[in-house]
């Protein structure tokens, strides 16, 4: 299973709307949102890694 990162991010942002109060709680609680964003921002548009593919190593003919 996968993470729907764009989703959590919405969440993400909506509780940070709702955090409007100038109290210690809400202003500390909104920055550690904003590293959660950031987080899953990141994740969201990072490219999925590839696999490497080996080839085969050819041995160098010896001339008689």
């Amino acid at each position: 299973m996968t993470s729907d990162f764009s989703a959590a991010r919405i969440h993400l942002e909506r509780a940070y709307h709702y955090l409007r109060g100038n109290d210690e709680t809400s202003r500390l609680t909104c920055e550690a949102l904003d590293l959660l964003i950031e987080t899953v921002a990141e994740a969201q548009h990072r490219r999925p890694e590839t696999g490497m593919l080996e080839f085969p190593h050819q041995t160098m003919r010896q001339s008689s």
